[in-house]
């Protein structure tokens, strides 16, 4: 059978856009002479469509647009489709909603695959609006048997991870299925699994040695259609594949990117056996060895670029200080937008260095963007001078410094009003962990680009943009970081060196690791680990009110992180 593996970009809501995506990939792998087209989960309504699917409108909607798809099946030469889409539960009890895997052929709905495992981890909540099924069967398409999964459902296997998430593995109760079928159709054991998996450092390698366990225990042919593009803070980078029971990748589609892939399961037995086989190896092998830096370039470029896009903008504004942290946001910003697209303010105060104006001038240049420059000290001053009454007998302090970075906000907003263009934050995930930042000041804005990157990745990341020369000027790189509130402030004023703090920071916030630990695996003193951690705790208040921030780690700030502000921690 030749199945094409169709990795499409949805969009949440858009119904009649995500629609002629479909009809489009369709056509085209019908061209191809296709049997079956295979599309990601919930790609008829794009994912995650969260309390969309409570109203009762969104999920008739999703009833019509299925209709529609059905329809392209009408003609019994035509592929039979495999396509995520929400649905009414069935009875009055329970959840309001199914997630379905529906197998259309022939104009109608062949057979309809409820998904089981609902995640409720991380940014996950799907036991909010799910009804799991509560069993799962075997079907045929074209006549050849086929085990359907949707993601999390492939996710439980007992042999691959140290502990499950959920007491049954559908995929295991599936192919005891198909232990019993007659043997002339038991032969070539076939699994589909259609996903919306969010991309997160080290996710590529992760999914393909999972998929790869599964296909060498159940000896198998597994197809994996993932959902690629960026939806809010979740950016899914596609990679759909499909693996032999050899663990060996027969077909391949890009990383963050749309992609129509088509292969034969009849030269599913070995990467040697398909036409097609060295451009399919070449693909693999480039996906499994991408370094991570361009895999986190791509996933934030593509964050920023559906951000916008999606939400109907196609402009976007930023300040430019002159630091390492505006100058990768502004790198990625033209990447996503178009350098047309893109607008940098220099805000300097009483306070900034020439080199810091001069470094923002060079960068805007390199990039190609609009410069221009707004200086705040007369802001400033004006500011501090109807405060005089209520800092009257006190010493400059934090609230005169914070005045600053909340007078450049106000300024960016103003123009992000007049013009259209979406205001971009520049904050780094350090300093969101440790409350480095300023409420209504530098956070301000409508996306966090870079709030899921520590500082030492930032560098790492600035290194990468200027791999085939300089675009972030090397000044930029190499001066010591300072917000530049006061004279001659540096962020080793008030943190540890980031060599120091970034470790400390992803074991307490990705590992949940307790000071002890950390202090113990780190060699660090104990002492400084709590006081880190203690900085964490107090600024959640600032994290629950920051522009949502695209995810590239397992464990972001934002849905994935919740914790209240109003507790005490005593562990």
């Amino acid at each position: 059978m030749r199945i094409a593996l169709a990795q499409i970009n949805p969009t949440v809501g858009d119904f009649t856009g995500n629609l002629q995506k479909i009809r489009d990939f369709y056509l085209r792998a019908s061209s191809d002479s296709a049997e079956l087209v295979i599309f990601p989960e919930l790609a008829i309504c794009g994912y995650p469509p969260a309390d969309l699917l409570e109203k009762d409108s969104f999920l008739r909607r999703a009833e019509e647009s299925l209709d529609e798809v059905k329809r392209l099946t009408a003609d019994s030469e035509s592929p039979a489709i495999l396509i995520g889409t929400p649905a009414f539960a069935q009875d009055g009890a329970g959840k309001r909603a199914r997630n379905l895997a529906v197998l259309l052929e022939g104009g109608d709905v062949r057979y309809a695959q409820q998904k089981m495992l609902l995640p409720f981890y991380d940014v996950f909540d799907e036991q909010r609006y799910f009804e799991p099924a509560a069993h799962q069967e075997l079907t045929t398409v074209k006549g050849q048997p086929v085990a359907i999964t949707i993601c999390e459902d492939a996710w439980n296997d007992k042999m691959f991870w140290p502990r499950q998430n959920y007491p049954v593995d559908p995929i295991e109760e599936l192919m005891k299925q198909w232990s019993v079928l007659p043997p002339h159709l038991a032969g070539h054991r076939l699994i589909l699994n259609i996903s919306a998996s969010p991309y997160w450092h080290g996710k590529t390698e992760v999914r393909r040695r999972m998929i790869g366990a599964l296909a060498k225990r159940h000896r198998a042919t597994v197809v994996m259609v993932n959902q690629v593009g960026a939806n809010d803070s979740l950016v899914f980078d596609g990679d759909s594949f499909a693996m032999n029971a050899n663990a060996e990748v027969i077909a391949q589609a890009c990383e963050f990117a749309e992609d129509l892939v088509i292969f034969d399961t009849e030269n599913a037995r070995s990467v040697a056996d398909t036409k097609q086989h060295a451009d399919i190896a070449a693909k693999a092998q480039q996906s499994a060895g991408e370094p991570e830096c361009e895999r986190t370039w791509s996933a934030l470029v593509l964050g920023t670029r559906d951000y916008l896009h999606k939400c109907g903008f196609r402009k976007a504004i930023l300040g430019l200080s002159g630091g390492i942290d505006s100058a990768l946001v502004a790198a990625i910003a033209v990447e996503a937008l178009g350098k047309e697209n893109v607008q940098g303010v220099g805000m300097p105060s009483e306070f900034s260095s020439s080199g810091s104006v001069s470094d923002a001038e060079q960068l805007a240049n390199n990039l190609g963007i609009t410069f221009s420059i707004a200086p705040i000290r007369a802001i400033h001053d004006a500011f501090t001078k109807e405060l005089e009454p209520f800092f009257a007998g006190t010493t400059f302090g934090l609230a005169e410094e914070n005045i600053q970075p909340r007078a450049r906000g106000t300024l960016l907003m103003a123009i992000s009003n007049k013009t259209g263009a979406l205001v971009l934050t520049t904050g780094n995930k350090s300093e969101m962990a440790v409350g480095y930042c300023t409420l209504y000041g530098d956070m301000v804005g409508a996306l966090a680009v870079i709030a899921d990157l520590y500082k030492t990745e930032v560098y790492a990341l600035s290194r990468y943009v200027n791999r085939k020369g300089e675009v972030i000027p090397e000044g930029t790189i190499t001066k010591p970081p300072s917000a530049e509130l006061r004279p001659g402030q540096k962020d080793t004023d008030s943190l540890p060196p980031y060599e120091i703090l970034d470790p400390i920071l992803r074991a307490y916030i990705e590992d949940y690791e307790s000071a002890e630990e950390i202090a113990k695996s780190q060699d660090v003193d104990v002492t400084l680990v709590r006081q880190v951690i203690r900085l964490v705790e107090i600024a959640e208040y600032k994290r629950q009110q920051a522009a949502p921030v695209l995810k590239v780690s397992k464990k972001a700030f934002g849905m994935g992180r919740r914790f209240p502000i109003a507790a005490r921690r005593e562990v």
